[in-house]
């Protein structure tokens, strides 16, 4: 048995009165305010009692689980839940979800805010919400111990029924009893063993799958009531433009546009419905003071600046012996520039967000991963504090970290709309609004010289980056950019198991200051960075006239992990036997997020473009809570991975984004989705994330398979074939 970290009594656990009937349980954890550096009063309720999350049991039998994040496809309605069920030993068919609404004391166990990112659910929570579950069966067994007269070392739990002799008890019925009664010693609570697991480790079908089949679950853009108007926005076309005048007679015209308010990030039409709202900003007049980036955002111009830069001393984010010098003594050397461009996250639900503001609250409607900071800047708006700020939030038809901004935007500016409006509203971005609106995957510049010894091997690394910081700027900032390098930019790079390897290596970042919003994509840093570092290493092994899979075995001697996985994925897609005709394999390797995935890319060519045919992937995300969510996850991370292959970019011309919606900013079509093979690496360690992992090796495998297809090296992303 696993013995329960040793809390406070006063900070891990605390029975409540009876709500409705039954037993309520609230539970913390320790170190919630280690980086409590966006929320300070996040900071001040974890030095006292504060109620992280919520079990409630009902009369009913129903066990209530509330979700402190937001479930956006990931499957933490599920994952979560199956970690109170396996201490509570509950009956699965009884357990019911709910997001937690927006507080201070649902913050994050490791960032000290509400919010959902970085594949952080399951891991942050693995130990939380078992324990409130084992507490929440210590009370329920006590309370049948006193009712049927016995020792408690008598009494058992078994799917929803606390059991003694003969005696059985169904956990409703005990629920108020047990609300009672003391809470337990953190100390005397045990976890089980894992071989005593039912719940955890068995793939289990989403309890939020019957909400999305049905209709009831209910996303941001569902949000409807009585008196709720529409509105849209007219943005600058350029980033930092502002409203110089505008003329709204035309707009007014429009039957249904109820208003026309100018709000901080440009015009308003607020209307009866989304259409005249949309009518009625076409026919609006706005006179735009576009700003100095209509000269500067120009994607051929950025590249050509980035380029300078990359030939000038960097910031250094990572050093070991003399790089330069061991390259003059290299027998052979790789030189390569590979290029990454700006990606919009594009979720299949445009942003949106209702808002309605009365003297005393002001509520929120939307799907945000984000809850803490979109609390406070509606208050700040508002004039209200933060508590009278109620966040309802919503399922999430995509995110990817667009619904997570350090500024809130979106959310924000429905705020100032509201209150400009002096009615209910729903801000609502069109697709063309969301791709050309800001906030994307910054566009990259990496170039390494790499020197290799007589046997093939690298001796020598120099590697230079250039790209926008994601994070300069942000409340994040004290925390992750260090001595001028953003953690986020190097991540996979500058920490890669391949670096340490190498005796003398040297990373340098440049953070160009561009004035184009760049924000966390799915799987961050890694996105781009996996591309180029596993493209180098095929690179290396191609140069050594080596195996890309025994080449990258010999590097991952001292990485266990790694190299279980790339085992695990070469046995599986039949690595050592020939492809199809007219097929070739590649593959890639990857660490991110605290998990390990390899893919397998097999690949052709058809009509003059790549197509992928299959792939294979290995993944070692330590415990396994679902692999059922694991394996949609990383089947879900390829397509995604797929689109920023194959398709995706997006291009900034006279300052404006030149692509608008799913025809010239495109993504993967469901006729070219590859067979996907997920393979589960068994494991005792702590949960990593999934959600993110499986998106970095994408790029890299399919690129590597082009190369052993045709001899063609492709070095920047889309991947375009040359004639």
């Amino acid at each position: 048995m696993n013995a329960v970290t040793q809390l406070s009594r006063r900070d891990f656990l605390k029975a409540s009165a009876v709500v409705g009937g039954g037993l309520v349980i609230a539970f913390v954890i320790p170190g919630a305010k280690r980086f409590a550096f966006a929320n300070p009063a996040a900071e001040a309720a974890s030095t006292t009692f504060a109620p992280n999350a919520f079990l409630r049991i009902g009369s009913d039998d129903t066990v209530t689980v509330l979700i402190a994040h937001s479930e956006m496809g990931q499957g933490i309605w599920t994952a979560l839940p199956m970690l109170i069920a396996e201490e509570l030993d509950a009956d699965w068919s009884k357990i019911k979800v709910e997001h937690a609404p927006a507080a201070a004391s649902y913050a994050h166990t490791a960032y000290g805010m509400q919010m959902t990112g970085g594949s952080s659910s399951t891991w942050s929570e693995m130990d939380r919400y078992r324990q409130a579950g084992a507490a929440a069966r210590s009370l329920l067994m006590q309370a049948a111990a006193t009712r049927f007269n016995v020792p408690l070392d008598q009494v058992r739990t078994e799917n929803g029924e606390v059991i003694a002799g003969t005696n059985r008890v169904r956990y409703g019925a005990l629920a108020d009893d047990a609300a009672k009664l003391t809470a337990p010693d953190p100390a005397s609570l045990t976890l089980k063993d894992p071989k005593d697991w039912k719940f955890i480790g068995k793939p289990t079908k989403r309890l939020d799958t019957p909400e999305k089949i049905t209709g009831r679950a209910q996303f941001g853009m569902d949000v409807h009531f009585d008196g709720l108007l529409t509105a849209v926005v007219a943005r600058s076309p350029v980033f930092g433009g502002k409203v110089k005048s505008f003329d709204a007679t035309a707009a007014k015209a429009i039957p249904g546009v109820r208003n026309v308010v100018q709000v901080p990030s440009g015009v308003a039409v607020v209307a009866d419905h989304f259409w005249a709202a949309k009518l009625g900003r076409d026919a609006l007049k706005v006179d735009w003071d576009l700003g100095p980036n209509a000269a500067t955002h120009d994607t051929a111009k950025l590249r050509a600046e980035f380029a300078k830069l990359a030939d000038t001393p960097g910031s250094v984010a990572a050093q070991a012996g003399d790089a330069k010098a061991t390259l003059a003594k290299a027998a052979k050397t790789i030189d390569a520039e590979y290029h990454t461009p700006y990606l919009a996250h594009a979720p299949m639900e445009p942003l949106n967000c209702t808002v309605k503001i009365g003297k005393d609250q002001c509520e929120l409607w939307t799907g945000t991963q984000f809850q803490t900071l979109d609390q406070q800047v509606a208050a700040q708006i508002t004039g209200l504090k933060p508590e009278q700020v109620l966040v309802h939030t919503q399922f999430l038809g995509g995110g990817f970290g667009r619904r997570a901004t350090p500024t809130s935007d979106f959310v924000t500016e429905a705020v100032h709309v509201a209150k400009a409006a002096g009615a209910p509203v729903k801000t609502v971005w069109t697709r063309e609004d969301d791709v050309r609106g800001g906030y994307y995957r910054p566009m990259y510049l990496q170039r390494a010289k790499i020197g290799l010894d007589a046997q093939g091997m690298p001796i020598a690394w120099q590697h230079t980056m250039v790209g926008q910081s994601i994070i300069a700027g942000t409340p994040f900032e004290p925390m992750m950019v260090k001595n001028g390098i953003d953690g986020t930019s190097v991540e996979g790079v500058a920490d890669s198991p391949y670096l340490k390897s190498v005796p003398n290596h040297r990373v340098e970042l440049h953070s160009p200051k561009v004035g184009i919003p760049v924000l966390w994509w799915r799987s961050v840093g890694h996105s781009y960075n996996a591309f180029v570092m596993e493209s180098l290493i095929d690179e290396l092994a191609h140069a050594a006239g080596k195996d890309p899979v025994e080449y990258r075995r010999s590097l991952f001697k001292e990485h266990p992990r790694h190299l279980g996985v790339l085992n695990l994925a070469a046995e599986k897609s039949g690595w050592s036997t020939p492809p199809p005709k007219g097929h070739a394999r590649g593959v890639a390797v990857h660490e991110s997020f605290g998990s390990y995935v390899a893919q397998i890319a097999e690949v052709s060519v058809e009509n003059g473009a790549i197509r992928v045919h299959r792939v294979v992937c290995a993944v070692d995300c330590g415990i396994a809570v679902n692999p059922e969510t694991i394996r949609a996850q990383l089947e879900s991370a390829v397509a995604w991975g797929l689109s920023a292959t194959l398709h995706s970019a997006l291009s900034f011309k006279d300052g404006r984004v030149q692509e608008s919606n799913f025809h010239d900013f495109e993504v993967l079509r469901m006729s070219e989705m590859p067979q996907v093979e997920v393979h589960i690496a068994p494991s005792t360690e702590k949960p990593g994330g999934i959600g993110e992992t499986g998106v970095p090796p994408t790029a890299p495998a399919v690129a590597n398979a082009v190369f052993a297809l045709n001899g063609q090296r492709l070095r920047e992303l889309p991947l375009k074939l040359t004639s």
